[in-house]
C-alpha cells in the first residue's frame, strides 16, 4: 500500500474539495451528489487508463532514476492540470477564438455551452489521438526484438514482416478511412489531425534518438524493453521518452474527459474526478516497475498494447459513431485480464 499513499491523501483532498464546491452550489444534495460524481469519474479514469499504466510501466522500468523522478513529479502536475484541464480549455479557445480566462468563465457559468464547444471538437481529437495509440499498437506489435508471441505464429510472422514503414502506412490508411466518414465540412480537419498525431510519433521518436545518438547501446537493454525500433532509444529515458509517456497520457485523458461529459457537465468536478484517477495510474505505474509485475507476468505488455489497439480503432470509428464508455473500459480491462491469465499459465508451464 505505500506506493498509493500519496494517492490516497491526495484523493481525501481532493474530495474534500469537491464536496465543499457541491455543498456551495447545492446544500446538502449538491454535497452527496459532487462526492459521488467525482468517486464515479476516478473509477471511470482508472479503468480507462490501465492499459496506460502498464504500458508505462513497461518503459519506465528501464529509465534511471533522474527521468523516473521527473516523469512522477513534473509528469503528474502535466498530466492532472495540463491534460484534464489545460488541454480541454485551450481547444475550445481555438474553437470560439476566445481567451483562456473567457473560456474557464464559461466552463464555469455556463458548461452546457463549454460542454458543446468541447465535444464539438472530438473528431479531430479522436484523429489526433487514435493515428498516435495507433501507431504505438502496431509498432509493438511488429517490434522483431520481443521473444515472446502472445498470439503465437500469428505474431511472430507479423514481427518477421511488420516493419515502421508499415506501421507508418497503416495508421495514415486509417486516418483516410476515418475521414471518409466524417461530413465534408469536417474532412480537412480531421485529416490534419490525423496526420499530426502521425508525425507527433514520429518527432517524438526521432527527437529521442537524436539526444541519444552519442550514447552507447546496449543491445540486450533494447530487447528487454519490447519497444518498437522508432522508440528503443526512448526506452533509455530522455526528454523524447518523457514526451512519448505525456502525449500517450494525453491520447487516454482526452477520451476521459469526453466522456466525463455524458455524466456531468460540472468542469470542476471533472477534473477533480479525472486528477483523482490520473493519481492512481501513476501509482499503480509505480508499484508495476517495483514489483516487477512485467517481469513476472510476461503477458501483461502484450494485453495492455492490444487493449491500446482496440482503444485507437475506437476512437477512429467515434468521429462518427457513438462508442459507450463502459465498453471501451471493459475492452481494456478483458484484454489486461486474460493477458494476465495467459501470463499465469506461462509461468506454471516454466515451473512444470
Amino acid at each position: 500500500m505505500q506506493h498509493f499513499r500519496i494517492s490516497f491523501a491526495v484523493t481525501f483532498i481532493l474530495m474534500a474539495v469537491a464536496g465543499w464546491w457541491g455543498y456551495n452550489h447545492g446544500g446538502v444534495s449538491g454535497l452527496a451528489q459532487a462526492l459521488w460524481i467525482t468517486a464515479v469519474l476516478g473509477i471511470m479514469e482508472v479503468s480507462l487508463s490501465f492499459d496506460n499504466a502498464v504500458v508505462n510501466a513497461s518503459v519506465l522500468r528501464h529509465w534511471n532514476e533522474f527521468w523516473r523522478k521527473l516523469f512522477l513529479t513534473v509528469g503528474i502536475l502535466v498530466a492532472v492540470f495540463g491534460m484534464r484541464l489545460l488541454f480541454p480549455l485551450l481547444i475550445v479557445s481555438v474553437a470560439t477564438g476566445q481567451g483562456l480566462v473567457a473560456v474557464w468563465q464559461m466552463a464555469i457559468n455556463t458548461p452546457e455551452e463549454y460542454s458543446r464547444y468541447l465535444t464539438g471538437a472530438h473528431a479531430e481529437v479522436a484523429a489526433f489521438g487514435g493515428a498516435f495509440l495507433l501507431l504505438v499498437f502496431l509498432n509493438f506489435l511488429f517490434d522483431d526484438h520481443k521473444q515472446l508471441h502472445w498470439l503465437g505464429w500469428m505474431e511472430k510472422k507479423l514481427n518477421q514482416h511488420g516493419t515502421e514503414s508499415l506501421a507508418v502506412l497503416l495508421a495514415l490508411a486509417a486516418v483516410f478511412g476515418c475521414v471518409a466518414l466524417v461530413d465534408n465540412a469536417e474532412q480537412y480537419k480531421v485529416l490534419t489531425a490525423g496526420v499530426v498525431g502521425v508525425i507527433v510519433y514520429l518527432a517524438v521518436g526521432w527527437i529521442s534518438s537524436l539526444l541519444e545518438e552519442d550514447e552507447p547501446q546496449d543491445d540486450d537493454d533494447t530487447t528487454e524493453a519490447g519497444v518498437a525500433p522508432v522508440l528503443a532509444s526512448v526506452a533509455k529515458g530522455s526528454i523524447g521518452g518523457f514526451l512519448y509517456l505525456e502525449v500517450l497520457d494525453a491520447s487516454f485523458s482526452f477520451d476521459g474527459v469526453i466522456g466525463a461529459f455524458a455524466i456531468t457537465s460540472d468542469v470542476v468536478v471533472i477534473m477533480l474526478g479525472l486528477a483523482i484517477g490520473a493519481m492512481f495510474v501513476r501509482s499503480l505505474t509505480v508499484f508495476l516497475v517495483h514489483k516487477g509485475t512485467l517481469d513476472e507476468y510476461v503477458y501483461l505488455e502484450h494485453g495492455a498494447h492490444y487493449a491500446i489497439g482496440v482503444l485507437a480503432l475506437i476512437m477512429l470509428a467515434s468521429v462518427k459513431y457513438h462508442i459507450p464508455e463502459w465498453f471501451t473500459g471493459l475492452s481494456g480491462v478483458a484484454f489486461i485480464a486474460i493477458s494476465l491469465w495467459s501470463s499465469v499459465r506461462h509461468k506454471r508451464r516454466d515451473a512444470a
